[in-house]
């Protein structure tokens, strides 16, 4: 009778250690559990902006990891400069604005392509013979492996006339910089090392 007391008594105190073991490892998983939900709320809270409009309204909007945008940034800003510095109408107060405006995204190595285009009297031609210049940007390929960022850039020039339009090819290659967002520079890039690549007649047709 004593052995078989001294069994239950046994058997209990490995019930009781049990039983502590499962508590202390459910208490262990619902803390781990609880500081992982909560580093994923914080992080999820780390996404959103509050604006506040006019001082009236709260608005919600989500933030987003600038890495994720920058290739798209990257494209835009070079077929803006493209389409800027390239575009040009028979109006000299029109063909200023533009270069103005595209030599913001760029460095001096667009302004001498400007300095000399102007000096060889590029820009009183096309003012002088009524002619309209247009840029359309078929691809432009960046390269973020290295930095700073190779882009080349493939397009067509229009060359319009009342005669006839003309149709170039027009291939570019530039190094891309980050720089400081602002109005005039909304991407925060600064085109370097700007250079003409290939710009020939494709084809001439009569109006």
């Amino acid at each position: 009778m004593e052995f078989k007391s001294l069994k239950n008594i046994e058997s209990s105190f490995k019930q009781i250690r049990l039983f502590a073991i499962i508590f202390i490892s459910l208490c262990v998983g619902i803390a781990g559990y609880s500081i992982w939900s909560s580093y994923t709320f914080a992080e999820a809270q780390r996404q959103k902006i509050y604006v506040l409009d006019g001082g009236k309204s709260l608005m919600l909007a989500l933030s987003q990891d600038l890495s994720q945008n920058r290739p798209v940034e990257a494209r835009e800003h070079v077929k803006r400069f493209h389409e800027l510095f390239f575009t040009l109408s028979p109006d000299k107060n029109a063909i200023e604005s533009n270069i103005k405006r595209a030599l913001l995204l760029a460095d001096k190595s667009a302004f001498n392509y400007y300095t000399d285009f102007a000096e060889k009297g590029y820009y009183n031609r096309i003012i002088a013979g009524n002619v309209n210049q247009v840029v359309q940007v078929d691809s432009v390929a960046c390269n973020f492996d290295t930095y700073p960022y190779k882009v080349n850039t493939y397009a067509r020039q229009m060359i319009i006339r009342e005669s006839n339009v003309t149709e170039r090819s027009l291939v570019t290659k530039c190094n891309l910089l980050n720089s400081v967002r602002s109005d005039n520079n909304p991407h925060g890039f600064i085109i370097e090392a700007f250079e003409v690549v290939e710009n020939k007649d494709i084809k001439t047709q009569k109006r």
